[in-house]
């Protein structure tokens, strides 16, 4: 397995790409919304909803598929239903 200047694997470096710009894109789009719905076009703020819930998916795939590179999982998304215990759960 190749090792980038990273010193992490390439597949592992590609995966935490990725799901970064899912969740940079993700925050950007809020403001797509705001933006459409302020212009009176519904149908693009729901066009930038429906990338958004897909950027919010890629993303928690990735960490799926980082935790299972790693074995571990100690870093959750917020809100993930995914399994395994919410430690912050009462």
């Amino acid at each position: 397995m190749a090792t980038g200047e990273t010193g992490f694997d390439d597949v592992t470096y590609d995966l935490v790409s990725v799901q970064y710009h899912s969740l940079k894109a993700g925050h950007d789009y809020g403001q797509y919304v705001r933006d459409a719905e302020n212009a009176g076009r519904d149908d693009i703020a729901q066009f930038f909803r429906d990338v958004m819930e897909e950027d919010t998916r890629r993303a928690h795939r990735c960490h799926e598929l980082l935790r299972d590179l790693g074995g571990t999982d100690n870093t959750s998304p917020q809100g993930d239903t995914s399994g395994g215990s919410d430690p912050n759960a009462s």
